[in-house]
């Protein structure tokens, strides 16, 4: 048991630091990485590359940025910014912590505001890897709103989910809602554990933001394609369906090696991906459900 206990916690530990600190890591790995724009609506983007999808604001106003993936794709980012208007973001929002959303806010630091929930400039306080100018200097605990381009954009955070300090972006005529890691688009979500991240908080917190959209409304995942309401509806069918079964499995007093060899339910067993595996997302609710 001590075993299985020291290797649960080596593969939450690595895949933590993959996400949090690889944004520092060696720059051939995104040599070849393309930032590829979709154009959502007149003044707004979706960007594409390694890392959390990025969500743009680009109009009279200037430019906004939602996420900026790992810190060597930072100056791919501006030059993919540049083609769509001239001038560095103005405004810069982090989803969450991790590595892969925020790691090119030494960059854009510099020029731009970055706002971020209260829990994000805590845990990116303590990694000396980020420089004054790409720590959050807007914090919120609920939310705060952007007037930006003749739009609003509400910053909402609704408790525990992926992480403690997790931000949607949604603009109030419901064109667009960028999820950060509230969202995998098709695949079993990484939830954060050791940040504060909640299965149940997760899944109430998608819940909530079904609740807020339309199905105009042009969904961002923090991974994963341009997705619709229905796309975040059966990602929520997918975490009912989790919980449930681990509940049961759970209340029947399996054991964590019992749930393993079993497996989950054929239904599900494709959303498994390569950060993400069945065994992996079993142990997430296993560790996250149990009393």
């Amino acid at each position: 048991m001590a075993h299985m206990m020291n290797t649960r916690l080596l593969l939450s530990v690595s895949l933590s630091y993959l996400l949090t600190t690889s944004a520092f890591a060696n720059d051939d790995r995104f040599k070849d990485v393309e930032i590829t724009p979709q154009q959502l609506t007149e003044t707004s983007y979706m960007f594409t590359g390694s890392g959390g999808n990025i969500g743009v604001s680009a109009g009279s106003d200037g430019i906004l940025i939602i996420d900026n993936q790992f810190a060597p794709l930072a100056d791919k980012i501006s030059a993919a910014l540049s083609k769509i208007q001239t001038g560095k973001p103005k405004y810069v929002v982090n989803t969450h912590y991790h590595g892969d959303h925020t790691g090119g806010n030494n960059l854009f630091g510099i020029d731009g505001v970055i706002l971020a929930h209260h829990n994000v400039l805590s845990r990116l306080s303590g990694n000396t890897s980020y420089t004054p100018e790409g720590l959050p200097s807007i914090t919120y605990h609920e939310g705060i709103n952007i007037h930006f381009n003749g739009e609003n954009l509400q910053l909402l955070h609704m408790g525990p989910g992926h992480t403690d300090g997790d931000s949607i972006v949604l603009w109030q005529d419901k064109s667009v809602l960028h999820m950060g890691d509230l969202f995998f688009k098709d695949r079993f979500p990484y939830i954060d554990l050791n940040a504060g991240g909640s299965v149940k908080g997760y899944r109430n917190n998608v819940a909530a933001m079904i609740r807020k959209i339309d199905d105009e409304t042009k969904v961002i995942p923090g991974h994963g394609s341009l997705a619709t309401r229905n796309d975040l509806i059966r990602f929520k069918h997918m975490l009912d369906a989790s919980i449930n079964w681990m509940e049961s499995k759970l209340q029947a007093q399996q054991t964590l090696d019992e749930i393993q060899a079993e497996g989950m339910p054929e239904k599900w067993q494709a959303w498994e991906w390569r950060f993400i595996s069945e065994k992996k997302w079993i142990d997430t609710l296993y560790n996250g459900l149990k009393k």
